[in-house]
């Protein structure tokens, strides 16, 4: 797909370093077209990278967290990751199967020289976040208890009522 090459005012990974240095997020730059930031969760810190696609006008993120997946539980990771991604209302998770790591993904078009605002990144940001404390230990519970791909759902979406 070739580039429209719209004129930005700003670049939109420089909208997302904004963001991250006025929350005080730790982050670092390796390059004009990315950012990485280390956002600490509930269960694991997770790596979100944000990405500026400029052959598509897109803001992509990705969010990593620390667990592989090993040989043995790929067939049942995968059936997991596709129940869980029916329920996905923005992105969706990946497995990478080089070296079975899970992935949160999720692109934002910006054609025509839209630009981002901070509360679109904080949007997405929240969503990656939200989805992967959600789903981590579902995938946990198929990767090192052995449970089944409904199982590990199950138990990780039942919805809690009143306090105890």
């Amino acid at each position: 797909m070739e580039s429209l090459g719209a004129v930005r005012d700003i670049h939109p990974v420089d909208t997302v370093e904004a963001l991250a240095d006025d929350n005080k997020w730790a982050f670092e730059r390796p390059g004009q077209d990315e950012i990485a930031i280390l956002v600490a969760g509930i269960w694991t810190n997770y790596d979100v990278s944000f990405s500026w696609m400029e052959d598509f006008e897109a803001l992509h993120l990705a969010c990593a967290f620390d667990m592989r997946v090993p040989q043995n539980r790929m067939a049942e990771t995968m059936r997991l990751l596709s129940l869980v991604n029916e329920q996905m209302l923005f992105g969706h998770f990946d497995l990478w199967l080089q070296d079975g790591s899970i992935m949160y993904r999720h692109a934002t078009p910006l054609s025509g020289g839209a630009e981002p605002n901070e509360a679109q990144i904080e949007c997405l940001l929240d969503s990656a976040l939200t989805s992967c404390e959600r789903y981590y230990q579902a995938f946990q519970f198929v990767i090192w208890a052995g449970k089944s791909a409904e199982e590990a759902l199950g138990s990780v979406l039942f919805d809690t009522v009143g306090e105890a």
